[in-house]
Parts: C-alpha cells; structure tokens; sequence
C-alpha cells in the first residue's frame, strides 16, 4: 500500500498539468483520453476476456452479473432444502456441482458458455452463503454468537474485497492471465469441499432428531418412534417449505427492511468492482494491480470492526448476568448497526465529494474502510437479529435477504459502468448516499418496536431474557 501511495505522488506531480489538458502521454504511456474509455476502465479479467471472446467489455460484465443472479435464485432453494434434508447434504451436494462448472468457466472457449457457467457457479455455491448463519445459529447458544458470528461474518465479507487484490495481480501476470482467476478460485474451494466431506457435521436439529428416532426404529422395531420432522414425505416436505423465502421479504417487514439495507450494502460493494477504475485508476494514474489493492482498505475496516467481538461478547455475558443458556432479545443484537449506520452515508458522500485529484488517494481510501466497519456491522447485526428472531425457520428468512440483495446487485453490476460514465463519481456517490440516509434510523427503530412486530408475526418466536 505505501508503494501504491508513493507511486501516485510521483506521478501526480510529473502529469498533473497533461492531465487538466488531456494531452496525449508521452510514448510508452496511456493518455488521460484513453484512461477515460470504457475499455480502459474494465479489470484485467474482464479486459482479457472480452478481447478473447471477442466482445465488448460492458457485455462481458454480464459474466459478473449472472453469478450474482445465480446466487440469489439458489437462496430460494438452499434455505428450504437445509430445512428439509439437512445442512450437510445440501452444502456437499451442491458445492460439488459448483465445482464443475466452476472448471467449465475456466475451461470454456466461448462467451456463451462462460455465462452460462457462471450462472451455474452462482446458482451451486449459493447454499454456503444463504445458510452458514443459519449452521452458526444450530451450534453456538446465543450468548456465544456474539463473538463466533462476527468471526463468519468477517470471511463473508473480507473475501469478496479480496478476490479483485489477488486477481488483479493475477491477470496482470502475463503468465498467467484471467482463466487463473478461477483455476486459483477452483483449487481453493477443491481443498475446503475435501475438508467438508471429511469432517463437517449435520448440524440442524429436526433433522439429528429424524436420524434418531429411524435408529431407535431400526434397533426396537417399535415403529412408535417418530418426530415430527418425518411426518410427510420429502416431497410434501419441501413443497411446504419452499414458498417460505418469498412469503418471509413480502410478509415480514423485518426482512424487508433489513433486506433492503443488505442489499443497498451489496450493490455498493459490488459497483465498486467497476467504480474503483473511475475513483482511483483514472483520477491517480494507478497500475490495474494497485487499483485491485485499493479494495484492501474496506477489508481493514471489516477487520477493524471484528475486532470488536470480543467487547461485544463481554457486553452480552454482563447483560445477561453470566447466565448459562441465557436468551438473548433480538432487539439487543441491533447495536452495532444503530452506532454505525450514520457513518454510511458519511463516508460515501465523503467517497464522492473529495474525488480530486489535488485530495490525497489517503482520503478515498480511509472512506472506504469506514464503509467496510459499516458493513460488517450490519451485516452481524441484520443476520443475528434474523437468526434470534426466527428459530428454526431463519435459513428460509436468510435465504429470501440473500435473494433479493444478489439479485439486485447483479442488476446494478451492469449499470454501474454506465452510472459512472453518465453522471460522475460525485453523483453517482451522491445517490447512494442519499438511499443510506434513508435507512440509517430503521435500526433504531427496529429496536423500538422490533418485539411488537415479532408478536404479529406467524413464524417468529419471542425470547425473553435480559433487556434491550
């Protein structure tokens, strides 16, 4: 990173005038004038591959973008199916499918072909997004989530920002190239599957509860043991389940709400991947592959923000005073979004309104590690209200959040070069801030009449322990 900082004040002080003027770079260099085309904003992946495919680089986005949808339209099925077969065979099951056509991307000699493996890849690796919270929630008593979901939390979200420093360097790498991007991807997640297969248990409860009760059956005789999570067939099972994603976002404002928030966060996130070759390449003359380290600054504010579960822990254990299996009311897993949630739109006006050349790269880059700490704090704090609130049935209420927010973020990785192009960092930083402004209070009001809502509500259950 200080090579990166150094770098841009040698070249901002040699071109700074060629740059006001646009004026054409000396020879060997790109000029201002090309650093402002489409083409010269897009990733080396994405540069790489779309010269090889032969399209344009805003349609090789839509490899991007059909990921994302991939994810989202698996939710509507991972959340119901760990609820009916089980988390274990739900996650082995489908990661070894994405792995398949995770090698088909990599593979592929067409465009056609690469998108629709990625739409698979989205669609398979969707099960391991959508209910790892759920997995946490079946293992750890509530008090202790305080400090194992933040740790989750912090590889959900630390690993997106950074994919674009490793491939960045990457597909920079003349011997390498962009289909390392995700052989790399694929020898990563081959060892973690291997590491899965081996050692990962069931965790969901109805589900230990059926293998049980067909044991004591097979060692009795005595047909008499059943519970009730057998009743039915598979079929009827996750008949009855799988509408349960939709109905959650239409019905539950909580999940609408806290969806929404989740998903402004995503679609941020993920412009990004596009926005940084127009808030730092172009205004600092940066290499691809320092433009790709600029997504480091919002892992060190996610980080930062982990580093507060211990605190946070301690907190609970006091409120709860030291209690052994204490409940923990959902509205108290709301202070980390209630302290945080004013600085989002803080930091990205911030983002936006220093976007000058003559402002340090420092002040971009300390914008977003706040919106990194933004982010993880609502993230621990939406999933673990949700996974408090709904019991058994938070993998289907997670599953419809991480629908809607891949969805649309799929929409907006696709619209995100043309925002950029249109109307500008400083307004386009201006728009999403303006969203966070109005979602900033609904934490706090959340946590005012959270519990009413819970009461009206047909599947959330209402601990009582210790107060807000």
């Amino acid at each position: 990173m200080w090579a990166l900082i150094q770098n841009h004040r040698i070249k901002r002080l040699v071109n700074l005038r060629d740059k006001e003027e646009h004026v054409t770079a000396p020879s060997g260099r790109r000029s201002d004038l090309e650093l402002a085309s489409p083409g010269a904003a897009d990733s080396p992946a994405n540069k790489q591959a779309s010269r090889e495919f032969g399209v344009s680089k805003v349609a090789e986005n839509l490899s991007t973008a059909m990921y994302l949808f991939g994810i989202g339209s698996g939710s509507l099925f991972a959340g119901p199916l760990s609820e009916s077969v089980g988390r274990t065979l739900t996650y082995l099951v489908s990661t070894f499918i994405y792995l398949l056509f995770l090698l088909g991307s990599a593979r592929t000699p067409t465009f056609g072909g690469q998108v629709i493996c990625r739409y698979f890849v989205g669609l398979f690796s969707s099960a391991t997004l959508s209910i790892n919270g759920s997995s946490v929630g079946d293992q750890f008593r509530p008090v202790k989530r305080a400090f194992v979901f933040p740790i989750l939390a912090w590889a959900n979200i630390t690993g997106p920002m950074i994919s674009p420093i490793a491939s960045g360097w990457i597909a920079s790498n003349p011997n390498l190239g962009w289909r390392w991007t995700e052989y790399t991807t694929l020898i990563i997640s081959a060892v973690a599957w291997v590491v899965a297969l081996l050692f990962l248990s069931e965790t969901y409860l109805p589900v230990l509860l059926d293998w049980k009760a067909r044991q004591l059956r097979r060692d009795t005789g005595d047909k008499r043991y059943v519970s009730d999570h057998s009743t039915g067939s598979l079929f009827q099972r996750v008949k009855s389940i799988l509408p349960l994603p939709i109905i959650f976002f239409s019905t539950e404002p909580v999940i609408s709400v806290l969806g929404a928030y989740l998903t402004l966060l995503y679609s941020i996130m993920f412009t990004f991947l596009s926005g940084f070759d127009y808030i730092f390449q172009q205004l600092y003359d940066l290499s691809t592959g320092q433009t790709g380290s600029c997504f480091g600054a919002i892992a060190v504010g996610s980080t930062i923000a982990t580093f507060a579960a211990p605190a946070l822990y301690a907190w609970t254990r006091r409120k709860t005073k030291f209690e052994h299996g204490a409940t923990v009311p959902p509205e108290f897993r709301l202070w980390p979004a209630i302290i945080t949630s004013p600085l989002l739109p803080i930091a990205l006006f911030w983002l936006g309104w220093t976007n000058y050349q003559t402002i340090s790269i420092w002040s971009g880059l300390f914008a977003c590690g706040i919106f990194g700490i933004v982010l993880m704090s609502i993230y621990i704090s939406s999933y673990e209200y949700i996974i408090d609130s709904y019991g058994e049935h938070a993998a289907s209420a997670l599953a419809s959040i991480t629908m809607v927010r891949y969805v649309v973020a799929g929409g907006m990785v696709m619209a995100s070069r043309p925002m950029y192009e249109g109307i500008g960092v400083h307004w386009t930083m201006t728009i999403l801030g303006c969203l966070s402004v109005l979602l900033a209070p609904m934490p706090l009001v959340f946590k005012s009449y959270g519990s009413q809502l819970r009461e009206r509500s047909r599947y959330a259950d209402s601990p009582v322990g210790m107060p807000n």
